[in-house]
């Protein structure tokens, strides 16, 4: 089969990261009888318009958009990172950083100041803050920052806008900062976890609805016998990866109801 492609743009957070990734799905590809070609899509491109493209194969997407039904995919398989918080478990968190040399000693400390969030579409970079926000609002005080930077797009943009000094706090995917403490150090040492959000289904790896049916049903049975595959421990350890779990658009449920409620407690963004 050809005409379909791989992506793992969402993790690829340096090129030995991006590397590892395009040849486990190479790999994994080539074990469900399919060539999936690695298309680069670097940031700030945005990621609505890859996961809309027709040609899907194997591209890693966010829970949050799946649920909303932003693109037309069927979820294959989502990554089980190898950390404590994780468990064994296909799902991930957003970790809320300051700068390691600030006051700040909870999350209340950081009211007043300013803050940042990446796109509307993303869970840990909107969705999953702003529903970590929302028990310390009440009428007296609808908004909790001096100010809300939005639009930032990137996990990496969040990190430099905290170390620069533009905001005081912002969510990170704790993936992405698994994956950059492992790859780069340096660009993580300036900043610490103030709090973590609650957990959630991981991303996935979707492909369009025009893959063939029983193509699809190779690729997912691939993923989730990777971890027992001799080469996998070449691609995971760079990767942080332990595994692969089934998923299914459902269980993404709980990122709308986030949203819900949020809504209804007229919160339309982290402010």
């Amino acid at each position: 089969m050809s005409g379909f492609i791989a992506n793992a743009r969402m993790y690829a957070v340096v090129p030995a990261a991006e590397a590892a990734w395009a040849e486990l799905l190479a790999r994994v590809a080539a074990e469900a009888g399919l060539r999936l070609p690695y298309l680069p899509y670097p940031a700030p491109q945005p990621l609505e318009a890859l996961w809309t493209r027709p040609d899907l194969g194997a591209v890693l997407m966010c829970g949050y958009p799946i649920a909303r039904g932003l693109a037309d995919v069927v979820p294959l398989a989502a990554p089980i990172p190898a950390a404590d918080w994780a468990d064994g478990r296909a799902v991930y968190r957003s970790d809320l950083i300051v700068r390691q040399d600030a006051p700040f000693r909870c999350l209340a400390d950081t009211f007043g100041h300013r803050t940042g969030w990446t796109v509307v579409h993303s869970q840990s970079g909107f969705n999953a803050w702003r529903h970590h926000l929302l028990p310390y609002r009440n009428s007296a005080r609808p908004r909790l920052f001096a100010e809300s930077r939005g639009d930032l797009v990137t996990a990496r943009r969040i990190l430099d806008a905290v170390v620069a000094g533009e905001i005081e706090i912002g969510p990170l995917d704790a993936y992405w900062h698994l994956l950059l403490r492992h790859h780069r150090p340096d660009l993580t040492a300036s900043v610490r976890v103030l709090e973590s959000t609650a957990l959630v289904p991981a991303p996935a790896f979707v492909c369009a609805l025009g893959m063939p049916q029983a193509d699809a049903l190779r690729l997912r049975a691939a993923f989730l016998a990777a971890a027992s595959r001799s080469w996998f421990a070449h691609c995971a350890t760079p990767l942080c990866l332990a595994g692969f779990a089934a998923i299914a658009p459902a269980d993404y449920g709980v990122t709308l109801a986030w949203d819900t409620a949020a809504r209804l407690a007229d919160y339309p963004v982290p402010a």
